[in-house]
């Protein structure tokens, strides 16, 4: 996993910048039931989305909240006293204190998916939303030349699939309200950099060297494939 300290000053770059952040924001946004008062944007990192839900709906309060130092800074930055330090799986936060939640890029990078969204239930009010994406990994199929190389090498599994987050949700008294999907502007795979990410044991890990040095030798190695689009799905507190 990336050591999002170290990451935060060049996360955004990296990630699609304002075109994306805006994409998600205004996605999310269409999810979250109109008169919801307040909102906590969950791993909030750089604070790229979070600035976007605040100024997106006037009268909403977000607050951002994150497990990184160092995204928190960034985050604190362009929302000052807006963002605090804490786990997802441990919110800062007391029973009920929120009419929604965002919960963006997150769950497809955790062993234990249902303990965050477990701390949504407790923190939202009855009636209030949970907003997260799902599927993130199986977005970036774009039926490209990558993926060709890449199909025996994907595993069935992946901790932010729908299915599974619906179950978690449904276990903890949330349920399904919403669909949302939007552009992954700038996430189009790039052969050369996803090649690294194999080598690595990040992406891919039965394809070892091999697959990697497939992938490098398509054509045009530098250039990105087509954009993602990203799913979210929400979940109404009963």
């Amino acid at each position: 996993m990336l050591d999002y300290d170290r990451e935060a000053d060049d996360y955004d770059a990296t990630r699609g910048g304002e075109p994306r952040a805006a994409a998600a924001a205004g996605s999310a946004l269409g999810l979250v039931p109109a008169g919801a008062r307040n909102l906590l944007d969950v791993a909030c990192g750089t604070g790229i989305v979070t600035r976007r839900l605040a100024a997106g709906r006037p009268g909403l309060r977000v607050t951002g909240v994150d497990s990184s130092a160092g995204m928190v800074r960034t985050a604190a930055a362009r929302l000052p006293g807006a963002v605090v330090l804490g786990d997802s799986r441990r919110l800062p936060f007391a029973d009920g204190s929120f009419d929604a939640l965002t919960v963006i890029w997150l769950l497809h990078l955790l062993a234990d998916a249902e303990a965050v969204v477990a701390e949504a239930a407790r923190v939202l009010r009855p009636g209030g939303v949970l907003v997260t994406t799902v599927d993130k990994d199986a977005a970036h199929h774009v039926d490209s030349d990558i993926d060709v190389l890449a199909a025996p090498y994907r595993t069935g599994h992946a901790a932010d699939s729908a299915a599974l987050v619906t179950a978690y949700a449904a276990a903890h008294g949330l349920l399904p309200s919403g669909i949302a999907r939007f552009p992954g502007h700038g996430q189009g795979r790039v052969p050369r950099r996803l090649a690294r990410r194999i080598r690595d044991g990040a992406i891919y890990p039965a394809g070892g060297t091999e697959l990697a040095d497939r992938v490098e030798a398509l054509p045009d190695p530098d250039s990105p494939r087509p954009d993602p689009e990203f799913t979210l799905r929400a979940y109404r507190r009963v």
